[in-house]
């Protein structure tokens, strides 16, 4: 068993759910969640409450899956990924789990 972690920004969350089906992964959590790059503005903000956000509303998706299924989704996942016109890609990363309950 391994836990796999897909992040997407808030416009491939309808994909991101297609592409966890078409995996066979059917138990999965998600989270809301505030994705960051370093850009020279964020940086340099000094105040508290900066007027200009500077975060993109993003989706966190994590399962405890088998191998079989990752794989299948990684495969899915790059397969989409070549298809789009931005910079915000669908990102996965898998962890090995040592021990569970």
């Amino acid at each position: 068993m391994k836990l796999v972690i897909v992040t997407a920004v808030e416009e491939f969350q309808n994909e991101v759910l297609k592409l966890f089906k078409n995996a066979d992964i059917e138990s999965f959590s998600t989270s809301d969640i505030d994705g960051y790059k370093s850009s020279p503005n964020l940086l340099a903000t000094s105040s508290w409450f900066p007027s200009i956000k500077g975060a993109s509303e993003s989706h966190m998706f994590f399962s405890f899956t088998e191998q079989e299924q990752i794989e299948r989704l990684f495969h899915l996942i790059a397969e989409f990924n070549s298809n789009i016109e931005t910079n915000n890609p669908i990102r996965g990363i898998v962890l090995p789990i040592e021990k569970y309950i």
